[in-house]
């Protein structure tokens, strides 16, 4: 079980972090003003900076709540029916970012559709390979042909050659 306070605190932490991150990253390409004005690195510095100002402020305030006895962050944020419920969005989602940069975009979306509608949603194979399928179709031509957007290829659209 996670109480709202875990969450509220652990969500801060985690932006803090990619504010710091951003911080960082943007130093590298300067923040200051030269003679064309400010620096490439100056717009994300500030926003890097605001976002971990902000999440310190979350996470300094939060406390200042638990200390004053605020019952609402002792409330169940996540039990575990919820996070059997969350695993099961997020899992996927995560094996299809590994199977898009391995295996290319067109055939983890074909996958990952077969196993949402197939095993998740319980529909029969004939929608959800109709689904799948026009669906990669349909970003393929929308993308690539018409737009001339390239999406990541792997093994099976090389031998496709697509």
């Amino acid at each position: 079980m996670i109480t709202r306070f875990q969450a509220e605190i652990a969500t801060a932490l985690a932006t803090l972090a990619f504010g710091l991150v951003i911080v960082n990253g943007a130093r590298e390409f300067g923040v200051g003003w030269d003679s064309s004005g400010p620096q490439p690195g100056a717009f994300p510095f500030y926003c890097g900076l605001l976002i971990a100002l902000a999440s310190a402020g979350t996470v300094v305030t939060t406390i200042g709540r638990r200390i004053g006895g605020s019952a609402g962050l002792a409330e169940t944020f996540l039990d575990r029916e919820q996070a059997k419920r969350v695993l099961s969005f997020f899992v996927p989602m995560l094996a299809f970012i590994v199977l898009s940069v391995t295996l290319g975009m067109y055939v983890a979306m074909v996958l990952y559709l077969v196993f949402a509608m197939r095993f998740q949603g319980r529909f029969g194979w004939l929608p959800t390979l109709a689904t799948a399928f026009g669906t990669a179709a349909f970003f393929y031509f929308g993308l690539e042909k018409f737009a001339q957007v390239s999406l990541l290829k792997g093994p099976v659209e090389t031998m496709l050659g697509l």
